[in-house]
């Protein structure tokens, strides 16, 4: 929590509402502070100088000073824009689909640096990438990780047996692997591929760079996406708003 009167620190604009005539309620995510909701006010008039500085998923330099009820963004400069972001329809929505996931995760005012990290990368890397949906994956996965909800890949969680190269089940509410003898019949686990098991284990370890270089198939592509999105659900037991304008945006762009 904020104790002096003004801080200065890093922030990545999560999500931003309209408030009042002229201001803007934002939620920003930061390294030492964590989540944070703050006013910026007047930033909704054309003579703001911070207007552009505040905008959604624009990485900053803030100075936040108390007010009487929350804090107030006083000073704004733009560290990185991330225009491909922001100007492209596909990309904002896998944007705002990270964001979701990271505002789900974390508590308020918790220190998070490696979730920053891992939230400001991810940001430059849809704004490059050819290959979102990937970087989604990997994103997922490393979230998880951080989170301390990194699924279980070498053993049976039922069973505690090394997992072998072969196809396997996916237990979500297990949290992990199950191998064929455990997971045939279980309820509620789904059939994983070798090839999708293995892009999950490289994911936990690998660059993203690294992940890129993979040819992954249309096939384990979406056996991905379905079992990490069907893990994230269980995990916070609610499904995620943005999945559907999602899924729609892509059908769309044929993407």
């Amino acid at each position: 929590m904020l104790r002096t009167r003004t801080v200065r620190t890093e922030a990545i604009v999560l999500r931003q509402q309209e408030f009042g005539e002229a201001d803007r309620m934002l939620t920003l995510f930061t390294p030492m502070l964590g989540k944070l909701r703050v006013l910026a006010k007047g930033v909704r008039r054309a003579t703001s100088r911070k207007a552009g500085h505040v905008e959604l998923f624009v990485r900053s330099e803030m100075l936040l000073s108390r007010g009487r009820d929350m804090h107030l963004v006083t000073q704004a400069d733009t560290l990185a824009a991330h225009r491909p972001v922001r100007e492209d329809l596909v990309r904002s929505t896998y944007a705002t689909y990270f964001a979701e996931l990271l505002d789900r995760f974390t508590p308020e005012e918790e220190s998070g640096p490696a979730l920053y990290e891992l939230f400001s990368d991810a940001l430059g890397w849809l704004s490059e990438t050819a290959q979102p949906d990937l970087t989604a994956r990997f994103f997922e996965a490393q979230l998880l990780r951080l989170a301390g909800y990194q699924p279980e890949l070498r053993r049976c969680v039922v069973r505690g047996c090394a997992i072998t190269a072969r196809a396997q089940y996916f237990d979500p509410l297990a949290g992990g692997v199950a191998c064929p003898p455990c997971g045939t019949g279980r309820a509620g686990a789904l059939a994983i591929s070798l090839g999708a098991l293995k892009v999950l284990r490289l994911m936990e370890s690998c660059p993203h760079s690294r992940l890129l270089e993979l040819r992954v198939s249309p096939g384990v592509a979406r056996e991905l996406e379905l079992l990490l999105l069907r893990y994230v659900t269980v995990v916070l037991e609610r499904s995620l708003k943005s999945v559907d304008f999602l899924n729609l945006v892509r059908r769309t762009a044929g993407a």
